[in-house]
């Protein structure tokens, strides 16, 4: 006899299936998958030549320059580097479940962190250019049945971190005024903080915009999505405490993932004209360029900008291209942690669907 399945459980059900879909593909057709597998060959590629020709830059390279002196030293700033960096995966997730509180919603910190770790996996190590925060927003919405919230909580916690980059990148040039004559690493890190904080600015002043949420109103399609977005940029600008406690949490975050390059710059064996000044005015820029969507992972794009901002320091072509490849290779060891979640997440979105 079939059991009789209530409205809220029906619903969640009904939001298991679509994002389970969501999680696996978003068009599953053979076109599409060629193109989807077509555009991750061309990243590589881009990612690979970016890399080559930055080292074909360094006079008499040897693949020893990139690694750096084996000593217990090196090892304690190789384990301090790894520690921050988990710590910064804990305070993202404690960020979006700040998010999550100012739009009066509640999950635990512990599943978050889970749905972090899974999505990190899936941006990191996984061939695919599904990213991990369709993954997140997918697990979410199975939780509490709101695709549409989950959606807008995931959105607007990256957002609101996206904010705290180029303030930190303002800080560190108002600390130290030696950092603001360096030419084009002066200016490049100016404008990648001004511009990306006057479009983040615009964007999240116009989500809150009264014309804005009257356009996007309604229940279906993009527009439900939408909405949400508007109405928690809304809910955020009318209770200043709560959006005061996102950035608050977002300086923490970022301000660790800070101090990790720090020591793996140590590691690298980087001269002390790179100390937490220079990175807090740089680093910032060079998370922010690393995002553009032509390379896997930032690799290349990460190494580059970290050659334009520290050489004007004295530090080598090399060395900055180690510190680049490091930081890359501890986020993908890091990553690696959420293969179990992905696994159990994924089993369990298929037992729902079943």
């Amino acid at each position: 006899m079939a059991r009789r399945v209530s409205g809220r459980e029906g619903k969640r059900r009904a939001v298991g299936e679509a994002t389970v879909h969501q999680e696996q593909t978003t068009d599953g057709t053979p076109a599409a998958a060629s193109r989807r597998w077509l555009i991750l060959a061309l990243r590589i590629v881009v990612s690979l030549a970016m890399l080559g020709v930055l080292l074909w830059r360094v006079p008499h390279f040897s693949v020893d320059d990139l690694v750096p002196e084996w000593s217990s030293q090196t090892a304690l700033f190789l384990a301090g580097a790894a520690a921050l960096t988990l710590a910064g995966i804990v305070l993202s997730a404690l960020r979006w479940r700040t998010v999550l509180l100012a739009l009066g919603h509640d999950a635990k910190l512990r599943r978050l962190l889970s749905y972090n770790l899974a999505g990190l996996f899936v941006s990191n190590v996984l061939p695919t250019t599904i990213g991990g925060d369709v993954l997140r927003v997918s697990r979410l919405s199975k939780d509490n049945g709101e695709s549409a919230e989950s959606f807008a909580s995931v959105v607007l916690e990256r957002l609101t971190g996206w904010l705290v980059l180029p303030i930190i990148t303002l800080a560190g040039l108002l600390v130290n005024p030696g950092l603001r004559h360096l030419g084009n690493a002066t200016r490049v890190a100016l404008a990648l903080a001004i511009g990306t904080l006057v479009a983040l600015v615009a964007v999240l002043g116009g989500m809150a915009s009264q014309r804005f949420g009257a356009r996007v109103a309604g229940s279906d399609g993009w527009r439900r999505f939408a909405g949400a977005v508007h109405l928690g940029v809304e809910r955020l600008r009318r209770h200043p405490a709560a959006a005061f406690n996102v950035l608050i949490v977002g300086f923490a975050y970022q301000l660790v993932l800070v101090f990790a390059a720090l020591l793996a710059a140590k590691a690298v064996g980087m001269s002390v004209a790179v100390g937490p000044t220079a990175l807090l005015a740089f680093f910032p820029a060079v998370l922010i360029a690393q995002v553009l969507p032509i390379s896997i992972s930032g690799l290349g794009v990460r190494e580059g900008a970290f050659v334009l901002f520290l050489t004007p320091l004295g530090v080598p072509t090399q060395q900055a291209i180690a510190l680049g490849l490091l930081l890359y290779l501890l986020n993908l060891a890091v990553s690696l942690l959420g293969a179990p979640a992905f696994a159990v997440g994924s089993r369990g979105q298929r037992a729902i669907a079943a």
